[in-house]
């Protein structure tokens, strides 16, 4: 699955800030909230297969409980936003510190598949507030030097908890001797996998103790004097904090609420609106949700043992973090549009091979040899070339193409349609993959992939280099 942060454009150099550890451990604890949602919205993986078995539910149903999660994340962005205006930044994170617990108890101890469902959801909102909340608060606490680098620090989180699920699901799988079943003090290895998130989710409840409030927020209830002494602690020693107090509010005087009115010519979106509506909807419709959501059971179903297919699901999360890490370093040196289209064709080319290879028929059970190898590599090549590019990239362009008077709202409808794109394809996977077939299903993704390239010739503008004020 993809992450939601956005990855600022780079700045200028400016003096190392006196205070830059406590702006880390600041942003690094906020963060954890980043690092949860990649965690929860992964580690369902490791349990797919389990849960079939466990309630004897078919392709549908099991699509539903796994992508169930999705409406619920959809709910939690919408509403986070408010709450956090209303209550604090750090009250949102310790309710969705809270939900995060809730759910991975209640998922590790169901009752039956309707109650798992259920607490799938509420993990779900809190990976919602987790996706708004993180780089909404790391933005505000960062000094202006430093914010595209410590923005880039919520994006970091997600492919990191997307990686250590997957590492705990496979260790846990192999203390339950490769049965994802298998009984490990009186509960089944899945319902572990799924109950350990219960240790970072009370983690990040416990750092937002020992973090700082947001100074906007403060400012916005008229706690002047709290917000200078947050100021004092993440700005250079040399910056005026009456001056900094008074440019926060004349900023929150000026921003103009934009509204779902503002996006329509007649009835009809802007067509600036409907380009981040595709780049939303083409970066979940190539399928990369459904490496990480069913790849151990994908690998499982073509003839690879449990133990390998959670060491495969593994080492493409590793994939993930290097090639995010490729795209932080590289997007404001070579642009926006260049890594996209780079993606776009690599991305073609490696689902294109992994129909080729699922069309081979299965001998003993297995893919040959040949298949075989080939999907893996292009499996990895394929997660590769999704994260170095539109993994960061649609997120930074949604970030900066939409007009002042309109980017608010803007970015809801496309955060929208990447929720919608996203569960349409996870709850679509397993029926397409049983009833049609793996090569057929991947046929498809190679299609939206190719599609995605003549998408961004034509309509994405290249924004490196722009201020947010040049994109009206």
């Amino acid at each position: 699955m993809t992450s939601t942060a956005q990855v600022p454009p780079a700045e200028g150099r400016a003096p190392r800030p006196d205070h830059l550890r406590h702006v880390v451990y600041i942003t690094a604890a906020a963060a954890m909230g980043g690092f949860l949602f990649g965690y929860d919205s992964s580690v369902i993986n490791g349990a797919v297969q389990a849960i079939r078995s466990r309630y004897h539910i078919g392709s549908l149903p099991l699509a539903q409980v796994v992508a169930v999660a999705l409406l619920g994340s959809a709910i939690g962005a919408a509403v986070a936003g408010r709450i956090a205006d209303r209550i604090g930044r750090l009250y949102c994170m310790r309710i969705s510190s809270f939900l995060f617990t809730i759910s991975a108890v209640g998922s590790a101890l169901p009752f039956d598949i309707y109650d798992l469902a259920i607490w799938r959801v509420i993990g779900g909102f809190a990976i919602g507030m987790a996706s708004v909340i993180g780089p909404a608060y790391i933005a505000e606490v960062s000094p202006a030097a430093y914010r595209g680098r410590f923005g880039s620090f919520q994006q970091g989180a997600i492919v990191l908890g997307i990686a250590i699920s997957q590492l705990v699901n496979y260790g846990i799988l192999q203390l339950a001797d490769g049965n994802q079943r298998g009984n490990l003090a009186g509960l089944e290895a899945w319902q572990w996998m799924l109950g350990v998130m219960v240790l970072p989710a009370v983690s990040y409840g416990v750092l937002s103790f020992t973090i700082p409030e947001s100074p906007r927020y403060l400012i916005s209830v008229g706690k002047e004097a709290d917000a200078k002494k947050v100021l004092a602690r993440v700005e250079n020693k040399d910056v005026d904090l009456e001056e900094r107090v008074r440019e926060i509010e004349l900023a929150m005087r000026r921003e103009h609420k934009s509204s779902f009115r503002d996006l329509l010519n007649g009835r009809n979106f802007l067509p600036i609106v409907w380009v981040g509506i595709g780049l939303s909807a083409f970066q979940q419709l190539v399928g990369i949700n459904v490496v990480f959501y069913y790849s151990a059971t994908l690998w499982q179903s073509v003839g690879i043992n449990p133990s390998s297919s959670f060491l495969y699901s593994f080492t493409t999360s590793i994939v993930n973090i290097v090639g995010t890490v490729i795209a932080i370093v590289l997007v404001d040196r070579v642009g926006r549009k260049p890594l996209a289209i780079t993606g776009s064709c690599g991305m073609t080319v490696a689902l294109a091979l992994e129909a080729w290879a699922f069309s081979a028929k299965l001998v003993h059970g297995k893919l040959p040899t040949t298949e075989g190898t080939t999907a893996l590599i292009a499996a990895h090549v394929f997660v590769l070339f999704f994260a170095l590019s539109w993994g960061v990239i649609v997120w930074v362009l949604l970030g900066e193409m939409f007009p002042n008077r309109i980017r608010a709202a803007a970015l809801g409808i496309a955060a929208s349609a990447q929720w919608i794109a996203n569960y349409a394809i996870t709850a679509s996977f397993p029926s397409l993959s049983a009833d049609w077939s793996l090569s057929g299903t991947y046929i498809i993704y190679a299609c939206f992939a190719a599609l995605s390239l003549p998408f961004v010739l034509l309509f994405v503008r290249e924004t490196k280099g722009k201020t947010l004020e040049q994109m009206g």
